[in-house]
């Protein structure tokens, strides 16, 4: 199996390529909006009629509670190749304020090496770029050199509501030795890879005391004040280190291996200077806790995101308000379980509570922490073609954010995940949201260079 013919298959092509893109990006599938339903479902049955194009097998568009997942098959490497279950997603951003788009949103403009269009970069290039990748290699050589799934789904922008169920009901269909998630991008000039992303937990505490505002003139010292009460719990949640204080918290966090606190330390005066240029500042709180890609990346947080309560108009108005709250998040690390972290938070607000104040906590979504490869012949075949595509191996690193999907799919399917992006660009959820074309093409002979070798090491 020739890489080289399949290269110079795409090189040959990319203006026919960008072109049936174009196609693509102007199927206006914005999943947040009902009133895009149709064009959702248009979407999907144009990746149906692509992967069927190119020689897949059980093309479909299955349907679910939401947008329907695009689901194909090319089975016939044999029984000795891995199956690789590629995932993207094909649903785009609403494209508000759309007086602030340069041009059309849902009209593909090439201008200066950047291709732009809503859906570019966030995610249907992820899509695209691995149709092209396969037909190059199946037009070429006839054959794939390994066994392929993919799944593209239509309601990621909107939290992924119905994958997990999706999931659940195929897992036989499903099946396959490694998940390849191709969402994402790197920089123009370094290829990216993350390996781990943390899980995400959310809560609304509410205080409530008297019935009704009243003055403070006249019940002050006697009645409690719920705002007392919420400052009392933000105050326990975390120590002056920073550690936080509910009980059991930190009991199942996973120590990094000697391997990640290698690449961690490697990162971290490059993280150190992106503080800085973020923040404004050179010092950092409770650095003794870790380094600080660990503090972001290796290690729960608990995060106050707002607060609320009493009079907030200007001037003064003398009360004690009957109520009060906050909403936090926490992000969490292998092996945390949300829900009993979730459960943990609950009880240690309301240990709180007294007679004169009731502490009620509505629980939010909860999504578990995933650790993806991060070593091993996955990622030496993925290195090995950043290193023959870009002339360097991808940077590893560690995501502080959350990717809820991830950690459904590993836990729901029992397999090992990696990454691949393709979004190399901007503006993934803004106006003028574009595709750097050079680095997507890069992108498309990484995942050539991907499957090979693959196949090679498993021959």
């Amino acid at each position: 199996m020739s890489v080289d013919a399949a290269l110079a298959w795409v090189d040959d092509r990319h203006d026919q390529l960008l072109a049936r893109f174009s196609e693509l990006l102007r199927i206006p599938s914005v999943s947040t909006d009902p009133a895009f339903a149709a064009d959702v479902q248009r979407c999907a049955d144009w990746l149906v009629g692509d992967l069927q194009r190119i020689g897949f097998a059980n093309c479909q568009a299955i349907a679910t509670a939401g947008h329907p997942v695009v689901y194909g098959e090319w089975l016939k490497a044999g029984p000795n190749a891995p199956t690789i279950l590629v995932y993207a997603h094909y649903d785009v951003q609403p494209v508000e304020p759309l007086e602030l788009w340069e041009t059309p949103p849902f009209e593909p403009r090439l201008h200066e090496g950047r291709l732009y269009a809503r859906g570019s970069i966030d995610d249907k290039c992820g899509a695209f770029a691995n149709l092209i990748a396969f037909e190059a290699l199946l037009e070429t050589s006839g054959t794939l050199p390994v066994n392929i799934k993919v799944v593209f789904e239509g309601e990621e922008e909107t939290g992924s509501p119905a994958m997990e169920p999706f999931v659940r009901k195929h897992k036989d269909l499903l099946a396959a030795d490694l998940m390849l998630i191709c969402d994402g991008g790197s920089e123009p000039d370094q290829p990216l890879m993350f390996y781990t992303a943390r899980g995400i937990i959310g809560a609304e505490v509410k205080v409530t005391g008297p019935s009704h505002d009243l003055h403070s003139g006249l019940v002050g010292g006697a009645v409690q004040n719920p705002i007392h009460v919420v400052s009392t719990i933000i105050a326990a949640l975390h120590d002056q280190t920073g550690r936080i204080q509910i009980p059991g918290f930190y009991a199942d966090v996973q120590t990094p291996s000697a391997t990640e606190q290698g690449l961690m330390a490697a990162q971290e005066q490059e993280f150190f200077e992106m503080l800085k240029s973020q923040t404004g500042r050179d010092t950092f709180w409770a650095n003794e806790l870790g380094s600080l890609v660990a503090r972001t990346t290796a290690l729960p947080t608990c995060d106050v995101n707002g607060v609320w309560g009493g009079y907030q108009g200007a001037g003064t108005k003398t009360i004690i308000p009957a109520e009060a709250g906050f909403k936090v998040t926490m992000r969490l690390v292998a092996d945390q379980d949300p829900h009993a972290i979730l459960e943990a938070f609950s009880q240690f607000a309301q240990s709180f509570a007294s007679e004169t104040a009731e502490v009620i906590v509505t629980k939010g979504p909860a999504s578990y922490p995933v650790n993806l490869l991060y070593d091993g012949p996955v990622i030496e075949a993925l290195q090995a073609a950043f290193e023959a595509t870009w002339g360097k191996p991808a940077t590893l690193y560690r995501q502080g954010g959350s990717v809820p999907i991830m950690g459904m799919f590993q836990r729901e399917l029992g397999m090992n995940l990696a990454t691949l992006g393709f979004g190399t660009g901007e503006n993934g959820h803004a106006p003028n949201e574009y595709l750097l074309v050079d680095e997507f093409f890069r992108g498309v002979a990484t995942a050539i260079h991907f499957y090979t070798n693959m196949g090679q090491q498993a021959a």
